[in-house]
């Protein structure tokens, strides 16, 4: 790292935090315009909003507009050095383009590591915060607000063989009524239980089971026992029946990988929407990096419109990688097309843009 690296290495990061910084209070501010009422409805003090909605809201904000950040402050203080010749100074002086870009990659490099790190422990607990909340508070005013707090004629796939329903559960005390499972060999019913309730017993970290009933069948003979209560282990948790269209975004990356195998087991829907979560946990990060590259190449060039021209082509860098990225996703979701294709297709279509502007920058 020579003193040139230092210097803008330096006004990188500076440049970043300050966008991060401003950026977040326009969108703080913009948010706190929007919801106003709901929280003058929540008669909750200045500090709870603070620690119960805006610690939570501020990192999911922050991880989601990361890159963006990234990609303005580069276009930004990169043009700003260019226009004032900096650039061509520190390229006539006998260094190679390739060697000025190293502390682009370092400095890249680093915020990608940041934003993976935040990605699998920071911001899905801080996702948790803000979904508590927006339930409780934003949404529970809104008159299109739906119930989340029970279920009713739940069922679901437990295994490859076994399938389970509910009467009724409620997800706030974790109690349920009639509850049964029906596993299949060959598509012959060979077991059956009914429980007349169901209760999560946290202490155990096991499902109590009340006045249950159990019938194995073996053809034409049938096994009945009945049993006051007992205790099961069942491969679905309280969160499993939460009906959570946040609950991918809330689960650390240890847990949704859990998940994911479960919902696999199950045979669900949704699995396709949790596969895409856990790529992009991966792939945007890398974004962070590939971005800064394309910034500093686009940047690096001292042309006539200046600053503003480079914003605006960063600006439409942007609105494309962000498209390309939801019509990738909404393909999986909806269609046939791979989840980890879909997450990581942006990257590989500006990983080759990026090749293709280093070949064309001026030396």
């Amino acid at each position: 790292m020579k003193i040139i690296d230092w210097y803008i290495l330096k006004k990188y990061l500076i440049t970043f935090f300050f966008c991060l910084l401003l950026l977040t209070v326009i969108v703080v501010v913009i948010d706190l315009s929007e919801k106003a009422d709901d929280f003058a409805k929540s008669k909750l003090s200045f500090s709870e909003i603070v620690t119960q909605y805006y610690f939570g809201f501020i990192p999911r904000m922050d991880a989601m507009l990361f890159p963006l950040f990234v990609f303005i402050a580069v276009i930004f203080f990169t043009s700003i050095m260019a226009n004032r010749s900096e650039v061509i100074a520190i390229l006539c002086s006998g260094v190679s383009f390739r060697r000025f870009l190293r502390p682009y990659i370092i400095g890249g490099l680093f915020l990608a590591g940041v934003l993976w790190w935040a990605n699998q422990k920071i911001v899905p607990i801080a996702n948790a915060k803000w979904a508590a909340f927006d339930a409780r508070y934003i949404k529970f005013n809104s008159p299109s607000f739906n119930n989340y707090t029970s279920l009713s004629n739940y069922y679901f796939r437990l295994d490859s063989f076994s399938y389970a329903g509910i009467r009724y559960y409620d997800t706030t005390t974790y109690t349920g009524n009639n509850f049964f499972i029906q596993t299949f060999n060959n598509n012959q019913l060979v077991y059956n239980l009914r429980a007349e309730t169901i209760i999560w017993d946290t202490l155990n970290r096991k499902w109590k089971l009340g006045k249950v009933t159990e019938r194995y069948i073996n053809r034409l003979e049938e096994k009945l026992k009945q049993t006051d209560s007992m205790k099961m282990n069942f491969n679905f948790k309280p969160r499993d029946l939460q009906r959570d269209e946040y609950m991918k975004d809330k689960l650390v990356t240890r847990d949704l990988n859990e998940f994911i195998q479960l919902e696999k087991i199950r045979g669900s829907e949704d699995v396709n929407t949790l596969l895409i979560e856990r790529y992009t946990r991966d792939s945007v990060p890398l974004s962070v990096f590939i971005l800064t590259l394309i910034g500093a190449i686009i940047a690096s060039r001292k042309i006539r419109g200046g600053s503003g021209f480079h914003l605006a082509i960063g600006f439409v860098l942007s609105v494309f990688y962000i498209l390309l990225s939801r019509f990738a996703s909404v393909f999986s979701v909806k269609g046939n097309f791979d989840p980890l294709w879909a997450a990581w297709t942006p990257n590989l279509f500006f990983g080759f843009l990026v090749i293709y502007l280093y070949i064309k920058a001026p030396k």
